[in-house]
């Protein structure tokens, strides 16, 4: 008996032909589909599309594609948006029902500002061991990229209050076992703990296997000359991120030792879709046609496909790789 997974690919394939009016089979892609038609690909996208665009692409050059179709019914907007950052010829379909719609990009969501009375939490936090950061509107301490604490407002009892805790599910736990110690008390030991497990180093642990392209973020904005940059801060992700434990690349800004402006996007794992999302981040964070763009991963990390597509570009970007 097939699998709700599978199952769900071969009704996404039925679709796909019918979308793209192909006699052609349709390959299972992930739980979409994906087919060959008049020399170009055709990629249905089912799960999370808008994370999904460099795993398109990486099996149309499988394909030798002389261009790519993607559709969705949702996130078509990112997909176009971030498909018109590339020379290589890709189309963007929203598919509603059985009509095909041309995808129209969508512009960045404006970013929303720290409430005026989280700030006060700023300095409690660093005093604490872990670094005040600000992403979406929301103040974390982090150690070493690894988020450690928040700042939550609580609607029931009307109050704001730092939660300590490696992500929300943590967060709560400690809050139920811990709800009398001291938040400043209690981060300072976790930052300590989470501190020592992060360094340079350090044997393997959960603690240094979570959010680790943050792990790299913090080490390059330690140390920006790894990269060729004179300096680096964190910077607004394109897209929000949903969760702590999803990996999801991320970005920091900064400048080269010339003064020329420079975007840095980090990943780690297999992350084929790192290349439009460091192009979305420069097109959300840069001036167009000013500056530079560096895709950061782990040497392990840097897959041929990830080299090809990054050479589809209309602006180039350069690859680091850290050991």
């Amino acid at each position: 008996m097939l699998g709700v997974s599978e199952r769900l690919s071969q009704l996404n394939a039925v679709k796909l032909r019918a979308l793209a009016g192909a006699d052609d089979e349709a390959v299972a892609f992930g739980t979409g589909a994906a087919l060959m038609r008049d020399g170009w690909a055709w990629v249905l996208l089912d799960d999370t599309p808008a994370r999904r665009l460099g795993a398109a692409l990486a099996w149309a050059l499988r394909q030798d594609a002389a261009g790519l179709h993607v559709v969705a019914d949702a996130g078509t907007g990112v997909l176009a948006r971030r498909a018109g950052e590339f020379a290589f010829p890709i189309e963007v379909w929203h598919a509603e029902g059985r009509t095909l719609l041309p995808a129209v990009a969508e512009p960045f969501a404006s970013t929303p500002d720290l409430p005026e009375h989280h700030e006060p939490f700023r300095a409690l936090i660093a005093e604490a061991g872990a670094t005040p950061h600000v992403e979406s509107g929301v103040m974390v301490g982090e150690v070493a990229g690894l988020e450690v604490c928040r700042v939550v407002d609580d609607p029931y009892l009307d109050t704001t209050r730092l939660e300590v805790g490696v992500g929300a599910h943590d967060r709560e736990a400690f809050q139920m076992l811990h709800g009398d110690v001291p938040a400043p008390d209690s981060l300072a030991r976790i930052a300590a703990t989470v501190a020592e497990h992060r360094r340079p180093g350090a044997g393997p642990h959960p603690l240094n296997h979570l959010a680790a392209e943050r792990l790299l973020r913090w080490r390059v904005v330690e140390q920006p000359e790894l990269i060729g940059a004179a300096q680096l801060a964190p910077a607004e992700p394109p897209l929000p991120r949903e969760n702590l434990k999803d990996p999801v690349p991320c970005v920091a800004t900064g400048r080269r030792p010339n003064g020329t402006p420079l975007v840095a996007v980090f990943a780690s794992g297999v992350e084929l879709d790192v290349v439009p999302y460091a192009a979305d981040a420069r097109l959300a964070l840069g001036e167009p046609g000013v500056g530079d763009l560096v895709v950061v991963t782990p040497s392990r990390d840097r897959l041929p496909v990830i080299v090809e597509i990054a050479g589809l570009l209309r602006q180039p970007a350069e690859l680091a790789s850290l050991d």
